[in-house]
């Protein structure tokens, strides 16, 4: 794994106006470091993985993955993963 690092990342859905889903974060993550995201619901949480991961597009700010701007790279030049928790998992109807 590499150091990920985000630099004042900002997503919103309005333009520069808003309304904004993540603003102004910034997170650095060591090599081999774990790392988890809990909050509320509509905290930004998701938003900012989907950012990471490229599923969303970067409103301000930079995603660097080992050291490498990869902020307007597409999702699958970024050499990452991401799973999304499913509450139901293993429920049946």
């Amino acid at each position: 794994m590499a150091r990920v690092t985000l630099q004042n990342v900002a997503k919103s859905f309005g333009g520069d106006r808003g309304p904004w889903a993540v603003q102004d974060f910034s997170l650095d993550i060591a090599d081999g470091e774990l790392v988890v995201f809990v909050g509320p619901s509509g905290c930004g949480k998701s938003t900012t993985l989907r950012m990471l991961a490229g599923l969303d597009d970067v409103t301000s700010g930079k995603i660097l993955i080992g050291g490498k701007d990869v902020t307007a790279l597409p999702p699958k030049d970024r050499n990452i993963a991401m799973v999304f928790q499913n509450y139901a998992l293993g429920l049946t109807p």
